[in-house]
């Protein structure tokens, strides 16, 4: 079957594709309208050039949400979603290094962020073996 093509036979449930990429479409759109203080967020947390790798990365998200949910594209799609959490994760939510005080938001950001990982590996998986 064509990497384009949707097949609902093959294709995981449609409704675990539209939880798991409608959920990533509101993060991505939620990044990209308060893209001022993601920036600064990310500067805060050293990541070099954030003006730049903030609205890209958002971009990954917001596309692979959408590529998963129609399971259009679905390799590109969750491979890109994977690639958002695999370089957000440990630089966004580092929570071996920030004080007593933020540690638990950052554990369970960091947490959250691997759980969704594993859900796009998963996706991934899935492409690759149609």
């Amino acid at each position: 079957m064509a990497e384009t093509e949707t097949d609902d036979t093959t294709a995981p449930s449609r409704l675990g594709r539209l939880l798991f990429g409608g959920g990533l479409i509101v993060l991505a759109v939620r990044n990209l309208t308060d893209l001022n203080g993601r920036i600064a967020y990310a500067n805060a947390k050293g990541v070099p050039k954030a003006d730049t790798l903030v609205p890209a990365a958002s971009g990954f998200l917001l596309g692979g949400g959408l590529g998963i949910s129609a399971w259009k594209f679905p390799k590109l799609s969750a491979g890109s979603v994977a690639a958002f959490f695999i370089g957000v994760t440990p630089l966004m939510h580092d929570f071996w290094a920030v004080d007593e005080e933020q540690r638990g938001e950052e554990l369970t950001a960091f947490l959250q962020n691997l759980a969704l990982l594993g859900a796009a590996l998963a996706f991934l998986q899935r492409a690759r073996d149609e």
